[in-house]
């Protein structure tokens, strides 16, 4: 593949024939896709924890209080013990790096403590854990009809309600998701 064709900060919608119940009708921000594989974070799939949980096991104080009840999501089956913060661009965080001109992906303390204390970045998602491809195991995916890949919308990752972003991603490109057949065929 060509750095044209990798699909950083795109979606990966998954196809209503993908069975796996891991990914089954996830939406997954990708966040790095080279040649050596690629990482995304699940966006829409909640894990069953706020923020506030997250802050009180790490010893954050927040007097950000709004910030307490924000939904944190699985962000995949790979390393569920640690945390990544996928947010708008700018700030300086200890460990953090650009997906887009707009969009960043932090792992370090400092971006939750400035959420906890109301001056970290107005948008920002929460996942605990990464989804992880090897070298071209997420291309045969494509070739066996497992994704459907479309640009990023940053309101459908940071504002849309999570039970709403499966069919909505798919709805940026003119797919009703719910439509599509449950047979593939390759030409």
């Amino acid at each position: 593949m060509t750095e044209s064709t990798f699909l950083n900060n795109q979606f990966l919608i998954a196809m209503p024939t993908l069975a796996d119940p891991g990914f089954f009708h996830t939406v997954t921000y990708l966040c790095q896709h080279t040649t050596e594989g690629a990482l995304g974070i699940m966006i829409n799939r909640p894990a069953g924890m706020k923020l506030g949980d997250i802050y009180k096991q790490m010893g954050i104080q927040a007097t950000a209080t709004e910030t307490l009840d924000v939904d944190i999501f699985s962000g995949g089956p790979v390393q569920q013990e640690r945390g990544f913060v996928i947010h708008d661009a700018g700030g300086e965080w200890d460990s953090s790096i650009l997906i887009s001109e707009g969009i960043a992906l932090t792992t370090s303390r400092d971006v939750l403590e400035a959420i906890a204390n109301g001056t970290g970045p107005k948008h920002y998602l929460v996942a605990l854990g990464y989804a992880g491809w090897g070298a071209g195991q997420l291309e045969q995916e494509f070739v066996s009809n497992a994704w459907l890949n479309v640009p990023c919308a940053t309101d459908i990752l940071f504002t849309t309600p999570f039970t709403q972003r499966w069919d909505l991603a798919a709805k940026k490109i003119g797919i009703d998701i719910n439509l599509l057949t449950m047979r593939a065929g390759h030409a």
